[in-house]
């Protein structure tokens, strides 16, 4: 018999689906345009279903209306936030929102305890019990809720890091791994005393346990990992998801919050592949640190160089690689280097762009940019495609870039980025750093490459100092 619970499980299906492709558009540029649409697609299917269904089980007139109200008032500050972001403030925005999904995990699961676990005599207990499920469930609630707590205050740092509310530098306290493996331990141990015997200041203990190693483990990140962080929190709100799907009964939600965490999870190990880390090491919030503070350095002068300079190198140069970084994006210079490139192109130079893993502050930051501003996909390859052909490269243009072409992590074992894979720059004949100033990078590690002999430095707003250089080869190319 069809009713409109069973069509609300073939929509969760086609909604699925649809979500499955979503991630397998956004895997390439091409693509991405469709991946999104699927998405969108998905989402709103979903929520139609979950509607039908409230419905089918006979919602009362009062929640129906708080539904709605809930929907409406969503809707409107996604709308708002969606069309007011900048580019450069997506990463936040994103680690925000994925604080939302935690703290809904967390209330999700409390939830489920007080109409349980809290109430012995009501009918769900005595069903659950009856069936011998209530332990499951019992173990659902706490996990839930430690999950969600750890990704909220962790997605919370994670944004006042990026909005710079925070300073960016990892917070060292004092056995800080015997802390994180100790509240590990134990959530095990409450975990396990939860399903025995559901208190509710069990509950109570892990929920701050959870709020406190989720605040602990990004603050000890310093702020040069933080694209990896931001990767690390989307898997953690994806498992948040999956386990308020289990206390809901709802499958879609098990399904959507599988994907987005298992996703999410080869997407930070992908990450830490290429920058030479442990995964293991992220997860547990001690990224990169192991390192202690760079020594203060005497490096030498630093040389300078106009945008008339810079334009008449890049004319008489034969190649040319551009590695953007977040300055790139804060200057909103990714139009005039599109202009640029088309411009070095027509003259015959071949110009393509490096992409460092962890450019910008969020996985593909760059490609997006520069994407945005039309930049064809072929020339824009990653670290490891390019990263031999600096040797050899008539001019590399550094633009807003500074750990991820930074030698130290190479050279120097006492860099806090040590080991860390960066874009080999200086091997090029001439290397041009657009740069407001001589200040040290996002991870706080003064950069050798700015006092190499084939170094020079362009101060200024990346995009003035861009369209300097555009004007410069406009007036050569109509002499």
């Amino acid at each position: 018999m069809f009713t409109l619970e069973t069509a609300a499980t073939a929509a969760y299906v086609v909604a699925a689906l649809l979500f499955i492709l979503a991630l397998a558009g956004l895997s390439k540029h091409e693509t991405s345009r469709a991946g999104n649409n699927f998405g969108i697609a998905g989402m709103a299917v979903a929520l139609v279903a979950t509607i039908a269904l409230a419905l089918a089980r006979h919602i009362e007139p009062l929640g129906l209306a708080l539904l709605a109200v809930a929907m409406i008032i969503g809707a409107a500050i996604g709308l708002w936030r969606a069309k007011i972001v900048e580019m450069t403030g997506m990463p936040e925005l994103i680690a925000l929102l994925h604080s939302f999904v935690g703290l809904a995990a967390v209330l999700v699961g409390w939830n489920g305890y007080l109409h349980v676990e809290g109430d012995p005599g009501g009918a769900e207990a005595a069903q659950l019990a009856g069936e011998g499920m209530l332990g499951i469930h019992s173990a659902e609630v706490v996990i839930g809720v430690f999950i969600g707590a750890v990704t909220f205050t962790g997605s919370i740092v994670a944004n006042l890091k990026l909005s710079a509310k925070m300073k960016s530098a990892p917070m060292m306290l004092p056995g800080k791994n015997l802390l994180n493996v100790g509240a590990l331990v134990l959530f095990a141990a409450f975990t396990v005393w939860f399903t025995i015997d559901p208190q509710l200041w069990l509950l109570i203990v892990v929920t701050v346990l959870a709020l406190l190693l989720g605040w602990h483990l990004v603050a000890s990140i310093g702020g040069g990992d933080m694209p990896v962080v931001v990767s690390m929190l989307n898997s953690y709100s994806g498992w948040a998801a999956a386990a308020s799907g289990f206390l809901l009964g709802n499958d879609l939600l098990i399904i959507t919050g599988a994907l987005v965490g298992s996703s999410g999870a080869y997407l930070s190990y992908i990450m830490c592949k290429a920058m030479n880390r442990s995964f293991i090491s992220v997860i547990a919030g001690g990224f990169g640190i192991e390192a202690g503070p760079a020594e203060d350095k005497d490096y030498g002068e630093h040389r300078e160089i106009t945008a008339d300079g810079a334009a008449e190198l890049l004319a008489s140069a034969s190649s040319v690689i551009i590695t953007p970084g977040y300055g790139m994006a804060v200057a909103q210079a990714q139009y005039g280097v599109a202009d640029l490139t088309r411009k070095l192109r027509e003259r015959g130079v071949d110009v393509r762009f490096g992409i460092h893993p962890v450019a910008g502050r969020l996985p593909g930051h760059m490609n997006v940019l520069l994407a945005e501003a039309k930049v064809p996909y072929d020339i824009v390859l990653e670290m490891d495609e390019i990263n031999d052909d600096f040797d050899g490269t008539s001019v590399v243009l550094v633009i807003g870039a500074n750990d991820t072409v930074n030698p130290a992590a190479s050279e120097d074992p006492g860099s806090p980025i040590a080991g860390m894979p960066v874009l080999t720059v200086w091997n090029a004949d001439n290397v041009i750093v657009f740069k407001r100033s001589m200040a040290s990078g996002y991870a706080g590690v003064q950069n050798p490459l700015f006092f190499r002999e084939n170094t020079q430095m362009l101060f200024g707003d990346a995009k003035d100092r861009v369209d300097a250089i555009n004007a410069a080869l406009s007036v050569t190319e109509n002499a």
